[in-house]
C-alpha cells in the first residue's frame, strides 16, 4: 500500500513523515516543489529508506502528478502543499493564489481523474485528505466561541483567503464528483523544523542570536496552540476512521496570548541555556508595528475530532515547548543551515532590521 503526499518537506509535512513512519511501514510518495521553506535536511533520517520516495515537482503540473498516480497507485492524497506564511501574504499575494487556489484545483482535477479510473473497491477505499487553517474563519472577540466546523468563513488576509479558497474547492469537488474528500483545519503548529519566520522558532533563534524579540502591537493577540507531532498524530486518525465529506478542526486547547507565549520561552531557556550576564532573555522584548489587518484571536473547538474518532492533544502546552527549545538547542546546524542571507533580508523587510 502507497499514500502520495505533496508539501512534505515543509514545517508540517516533515514532520507528519516522521510520525507516520514511527507508526507504520507504508510506503509515501513526496512530491514538494522545493521553495524556500520547503528543506530535504528536514528528511534526512529517510534518505536511503524504500519507504520513502521523494519527487521534486509541483501540485500544478499535471503530467506529472498524473504519473506519480499511475505509477505508484496510492489508496489516499494527502495535501499539505501550501503558501503558509501570513506576513509573505501580505507583501506578495500573487504566489499564494498560485498555490494555495490554482495548484489545489489542478491536483484535484489529477486525482479525480485517477480515483475515477479506480475499481470499484478501490474507488471506494480510496481518500484525497486536504490540510487546512483555522484562519479561514477569521477572528474572534475576546466573549467568542472558539470556531466549530460550521463557522462561516471569513478570511481576513490573502493567506487565509487563499487557504479558505482551497477548501471551497475540496469541498465542491466532493458534492458535485463525488470525490472522497477529508479536511482539517488546524490551529497554531509549533515544534522541530519550524522554519524561522513564524513567533516561536524565531524567537528562540534571535534570543540565542542577542537580537531583539519582535511583538506586533501589544503582543495580545491570542492563538490556539497545537504540538505538530499531535496534528500530525490527528491527521493519520482522521484518515483512518473520518466521516466522507467532512471537515475536522483540529487544536491543542491552548489559547495564549503572543506576549506570554514569548514570555515562556524566555523562561525555558533562561533555564536550559542562560544568557552569559546573568540577565533573562525577557530583557531582549521588543515591540513592534503591527502588521496589517492582524486578526486578534483565533481558538478551536476540537469536540468533534474527538467525539467521533477518540483523538486529543497528547502535549500540554508547557510539554510542548520544553520539547521544542530543546530541539533547537540540540540542531543549531539545522537552524544555522535555513537561515540564508535571502532570510536576513526577509527579517529586516519584516521587523525594521
Amino acid at each position: 500500500m502507497t499514500v502520495l503526499v505533496t508539501g512534505c518537506a515543509g514545517f508540517i509535512g516533515s514532520n507528519f513523515i516522521h510520525t507516520w513512519f514511527a507508526a507504520s511501514d507504508e510506503k509515501i510518495v513526496n512530491l514538494d516543489k522545493l521553495t524556500y521553506a520547503g528543506n530535504l535536511s528536514n528528511l534526512a533520517a529517510f534518505k536511503n529508506d524504500p519507504r520513502h520516495v521523494f519527487v521534486q515537482g509541483d501540485i500544478g503540473d499535471a503530467a506529472l502528478v498524473a504519473r506519480l498516480l499511475s505509477e505508484h497507485q496510492p489508496r489516499a492524497v494527502l495535501n499539505f502543499a501550501a503558501e503558509s506564511h501570513v506576513d509573505r501574504s501580505i507583501h506578495g499575494p500573487a504566489d499564494f493564489i498560485h498555490t494555495n487556489i490554482v495548484g489545489t484545483f489542478h491536483l484535484l482535477e489529477s486525482v479525480r481523474a485517477y480515483w475515477t479510473n479506480l475499481g470499484d473497491q478501490d474507488k471506494a477505499n480510496f481518500r484525497f485528505l486536504h490540510v487546512s487553517t483555522d484562519e479561514v474563519y477569521g477572528s474572534l472577540s475576546a466573549s467568542d466561541a472558539p470556531f466549530a466546523e460550521t463557522n462561516a468563513f471569513e478570511p481576513n488576509s490573502p493567506y487565509s483567503a487563499s487557504k479558505a479558497s482551497s477548501d471551497h474547492l475540496v469541498r465542491a469537488w466532493h458534492h458535485t464528483y463525488g470525490l472522497p474528500v477529508l479536511t482539517t483545519n488546524c490551529s497554531n503548529n509549533y515544534g522541530p523544523y519550524h522554519f524561522p519566520e513564524k513567533l516561536i522558532p524565531l524567537v528562540i533563534h534571535n534570543a540565542l542570536a542577542g537580537k531583539p524579540l519582535p511583538i506586533y502591537g501589544d503582543g495580545q493577540q491570542v492563538r490556539d496552540w497545537l504540538y505538530v507531532q499531535d496534528h500530525c498524530r490527528a491527521i493519520m486518525r482522521v484518515l483512518e476512521a473520518g466521516r466522507v465529506g467532512e471537515t475536522y478542526n483540529i487544536g491543542g486547547w491552548n489559547e495564549k496570548p503572543n506576549l506570554d507565549v514569548v514570555r515562556t520561552l524566555c523562561a525555558v531557556l533562561d533555564e536550559l541555556q542562560p544568557r552569559a550576564d546573568g540577565q533573562s532573555y525577557a530583557e531582549q522584548i521588543t515591540f513592534v508595528k503591527d502588521r496589517p489587518g492582524h486578526d486578534k484571536r483565533y481558538a478551536i473547538d476540537a469536540r468533534k475530532i474527538e467525539r467521533e474518532l477518540g483523538w486529543k492533544p497528547q502535549e500540554t502546552f508547557e510539554s510542548g515547548i520544553a520539547k521544542t527549545v530543546r530541539w533547537y538547542l540540540d540542531h543549531q546546524d539545522w537552524v544555522q543551515g535555513v537561515t540564508s542571507g535571502s532570510y536576513r533580508q526577509w527579517l529586516s523587510t519584516q521587523y525594521g532590521g
